[in-house]
């Protein structure tokens, strides 16, 4: 079965974007993204409004992949598609479409973990890097949903080893640049003016959490009141130190999540790490991992910026590893909002 051409589509519909991908055994051919742009408005995902668009961008997402690819649908393998988590809304489009076009097609139906997905994309050939991380190896998923620390033993044998116990680490970058008066998406604008920043400019406490697990609430009311204190002396405090206050929450968001990695690393004796999510796109963390390779022995793996954010490149390789296992789903699945890894 690992010989042949095998060509797997896959429907990614967890949060607000559409997106579908053809691969063919672990190669992308395509890998088509349809963005929101209209939650901007609204400062975040509107979850009917994300459901909504999804039922617009569907086909014509599909038939673009299908398109790029330059196959037939007739030549599909099999349909994978995001069971969740997610929103339950904007999974119940990908889910009902992707059943449909296999029942259509009389071809297998294959189910993915959003989750899992992320720690999979390092498995996507790619001609200009072919480096995978070695079983076992740990991974640090990093999104607006979801921060854990995952030990990753074969594709699907995974362990969380932790998690948030309050707020994502996407959205304490979200939720920050809204207090600084940023357009949503802020994440990115945060890295972006603390490229410009000095990092020490500012200090803010950070959690102390016990073990592996995660906390971003307190941190991201310090900062407000810290806005609040300094803009009640200057009103134009943000505007005339945006760079440095972003340096400064930027570098303290990445000393929290870089000290549960070294301790994670230290309690498991692994040094194969790899991240995944939309905030693996940070170019900080990328940063960090790299000097942290240097000193402390490391071998760090980083996806592509396009099979960071949700795509459906992440859920084709997925799709493909449970393909050749043989680990189908019938037309009785059904999305799940919440959806741990491993279950």
């Amino acid at each position: 079965m690992t010989s042949r051409k095998t060509y797997i589509l896959g429907i990614e519909s967890s949060c607000d974007d559409t997106s579908a991908a053809v691969l063919c055994n672990k190669k992308v051919l395509s890998n088509v993204v349809a963005t929101q742009d209209i939650h901007r408005q609204y400062g975040g995902v509107v979850p009917e409004l994300a459901s909504r668009a999804h039922q617009q961008n569907i086909v014509p997402v599909v038939h673009q992949a299908l398109a790029k690819a330059n196959i037939d649908k007739k030549d599909l393998s099999a349909i994978a598609f995001t069971k969740g988590p997610g929103l339950m809304g904007s999974l119940l489009v990908g889910t009902s479409f992707a059943k449909s076009l296999a029942l259509g097609l009389d071809i297998p139906l294959i189910a993915v973990n959003h989750m899992e997905a992320h720690i999979l994309a390092h498995f996507i050939e790619d001609d200009e890097n072919n480096r995978e991380p070695s079983f076992p190896f740990l991974a640090m998923t990093i999104s607006g949903g979801h921060t854990q620390i995952v030990l990753v033993k074969d594709f699907f044998d995974m362990e969380i080893l932790g998690e948030t116990l309050d707020d994502a680490v996407g959205e304490a970058f979200d939720k920050s640049a809204k207090l600084m008066g940023l357009p949503y998406p802020g994440g990115p604008l945060v890295d972006k003016h603390a490229q410009q920043g000095n990092s020490a400019a500012f200090n803010f406490p950070k959690p102390k959490v016990e073990g592996l697990n995660f906390s971003f609430s307190g941190l991201k009311t310090s900062i407000l009141y810290f806005l609040q204190r300094e803009t009640k002396k200057n009103p134009d405090f943000v505007a005339e130190n945006i760079d440095d206050i972003c340096a400064s929450v930027q570098n303290t968001i990445l000393d929290i999540l870089m000290d549960k990695l070294q301790l994670a690393v230290q309690q498991t004796g692994i040094n194969e790490i790899a991240i995944g999510g939309g905030v693996a796109a940070n170019s900080g963390i990328r940063t960090r991992l790299k000097e942290a390779e240097e000193q402390l022995g490391l071998h760090t793996y980083i996806p592509k910026f396009q099979y960071c954010t949700d795509n459906a490149a992440m859920i084709g390789i997925t799709g493909y590893l449970k393909y050749r296992k043989g680990q189908f789903s019938n037309q009785s699945v059904a999305a799940k909002a919440r959806f741990a890894i491993g279950s």
